[in-house]
């Protein structure tokens, strides 16, 4: 079992950044592909970018390309979303997920989520 814990969210106006912190602990593993997902209210949640074990492979959603990064540390068991010049619309609930795929595609193929933290975007 891996257990992942979400941080970082909070309240910001448009433009501004932030950066969320996922940790993973338990049977962790520094091979797991790492991704980031995001769900607003009454909408489905959301791909927003993934990162391979090696930190070399990133994928984003078209969305957020150009203004959010994902980054890993496998010493500390952490992977990390830096969020720049955010937009109302990235308001949502985020999620951290763990995959043993190599390239996971869609949100059933992660085998392990945290539970969210929120972000929300002001005009």
């Amino acid at each position: 079992q891996v257990q992942l814990v979400e941080s970082g969210g909070g309240a910001v106006q448009a433009g501004d950044s932030l950066r969320l912190s996922c940790a993973a602990s338990g049977r962790t593993s520094s091979s797991y592909t790492m991704g980031w997902f995001r769900q607003a209210p009454g909408k489905e949640r959301e791909f927003v970018a993934r990162i391979s074990w090696s930190d070399i492979n990133t994928y984003y959603a078209d969305s957020v390309k150009g203004r959010f990064t994902i980054s890993r540390d496998n010493a500390k068991n952490t992977v990390y979303l830096q969020m720049n010049s955010l937009k109302p619309e990235d308001t949502a609930v985020y999620y951290c997920a763990a995959s043993a795929r190599v390239v996971p595609i869609t949100a059933v193929q992660y085998n392990y989520w945290g539970q969210g933290t929120q972000v929300t975007v002001s005009s």
